[in-house]
């Protein structure tokens, strides 16, 4: 007999066009999968999920985080994006082992969950060893989350990695895990290359990755346009000349893009990931969402690290939607013009951080929007003292709730958060990333303390 979970009682926001929004709503749950979503379906034979004073959202999708960092979180609250090459890549990064990706995937995971991110691409550029990769994804594997790992570089060498680098992702490695974890592109875990591209690489080595990744038939994720520098490489432009564009490429940022370069994004069918909190922050530029908006993209919302800012969604609506209506707001008053009736509405953010980022990571047709068919990511957010009374259950959820609403959160149809608590071994979790942070907080010391000093 198929189990079935019946949530009850709720503000449904579908994310689904044809089905809208519903004052009060039920969910029906057959193993797993989404199977009817109707105002009331009645008394029905199945467990239930009482969800009155709750609004019921799809799972939040992270389109892009090196949730490797999570062992050093915090690490870096002041850095630039130039102070985190130095002050995470080339510091901590060559000193993490295979136990430390471990314990930050998972703790990281939970960390996503706990906050309603349903969904993870999980930017994995620590493959320093072999083992590596496995421990990552062992991390994401035991939390439950639904996740891409997006297969990376190494970091044990800033300069040979990152700056014109002649050194390919290995390509056996990358095979092996292709052929030992995904060799089917249905379960809770898919497969994506994370590569550094144009500008980090030389010609050869970009030909190479893209390559590969079309070969294994896996999405390729690559960081373009944060900053200025990054702006002037022109890396859309170039990939553009290499015969590289393609259908299966997320660029991530995207904050110094030209306008030559949004039009071969768009014609070429890419995707784009945004990560406003981080780019406002750390000085990649102006979070382009409704620059990408106005080329016919639809853009995803991602957290990038938590070495410099928080790690949940809720932050980075509201970080997205205060800078955009800000620049705009700006650069009206500059001008002396009105400003525009089409600003950025909340009701994009929500559909930037799931339905968006579902399409972003490859799996809209599991996830994303509450629509039969699809698998059951679903978080029920509290409506308590902080976001009561609800008016616009929208405004509600992107601008006024924070994880300590966060209720209830089922990935897959399997509940992973209920009654604000995860149910799952955090206090294990948390003392594995505890031990990480102190081996590498002693590793760097140890390092810092034999390293030349200047004359």
């Amino acid at each position: 007999m198929a189990h079935r979970t019946l949530i009850r009682g709720g503000r449904v926001l579908t994310v689904d066009p044809h089905l809208g929004d519903l004052p009060r709503g039920d969910i029906l749950i057959e193993d797993g999968a989404i199977a009817a979503v109707e105002a009331d379906l009645g008394d029905l034979d199945a467990e239930v999920i009482d969800a009155a004073g709750m609004i019921v959202v799809p799972g939040f999708v992270d389109t892009h985080r090196h949730t490797w960092e999570a062992a050093i979180r915090g690490s870096a609250p002041n850095a630039t994006l130039d102070d985190y090459f130095v002050e995470i890549l080339d510091t901590f990064a060559p000193l993490y082992t295979a136990a430390d990706v471990y314990a930050s995937n998972l703790a990281g995971s939970l960390e996503c969950l706990n906050a309603g991110i349903t969904t993870l691409v999980d930017w994995s550029h620590i493959n320093n060893t072999p083992e590596h990769p496995d421990a990552a994804i062992q991390g994401l594997t035991d939390s439950g989350i639904r996740a891409q790992y997006a297969y990376g570089s190494a970091n044990t060498s800033l300069a040979a990695y990152w700056f014109e680098s002649t050194i390919a992702i290995p390509d056996a490695d990358v095979r092996r895990i292709r052929d030992t974890y995904f060799a089917s592109d249905s379960g809770l875990l898919t497969m994506g290359l994370a590569t550094r591209g144009p500008g980090f690489c030389v010609d050869d080595v970009v030909r190479a990755e893209w390559g590969l990744a079309r070969e294994l038939a896996i999405p390729i994720t690559v960081h373009v346009a944060m900053g200025r520098l990054a702006g002037r490489f022109g890396m859309v432009k170039q990939l553009d000349g290499l015969g590289l564009l393609g259908p299966d490429t997320t660029y991530v940022h995207c904050c110094y893009f030209s306008e030559q370069e949004w039009g071969l994004v768009r014609d070429s069918g890419g995707t784009v990931s945004v990560a406003p909190q981080i780019e406002l922050q750390m000085g990649h530029g102006w979070p382009p969402v409704m620059k990408a908006i106005e080329y016919g993209l639809k853009p995803s919302l991602s957290i990038d690290v938590v070495t410099t800012a928080p790690g949940d969604m809720f932050t980075n609506m509201r970080a997205a939607f205060a800078a955009e209506r800000a620049r705009v707001n700006a650069d009206c008053w500059q001008a002396n013009v009105e400003v525009p009736a089409t600003m950025l509405t909340a009701r994009q953010m929500l559909e930037m951080a799931t339905i968006n980022g579902a399409g972003v990571a490859g799996v809209a047709d599991r996830t994303g929007s509450l629509t039969p068919g699809k698998r059951a990511d679903i978080v029920l957010i509290d409506a308590g003292i902080n976001i009561a009374p609800v008016l616009d259950p929208v405004a509600a959820v992107t601008l006024a709730a924070d994880v300590s609403n966060v209720d209830t959160v089922l990935v897959d149809g399997i509940v992973r958060k209920r009654g604000g608590r995860l149910l799952a071994d955090v206090d294990a979790a948390r003392n594995l990333v505890e031990q990480a942070r102190d081996r590498l907080l002693a590793a760097q010391a140890t390092a810092a303390a034999s390293a030349p000093r200047a004359a």
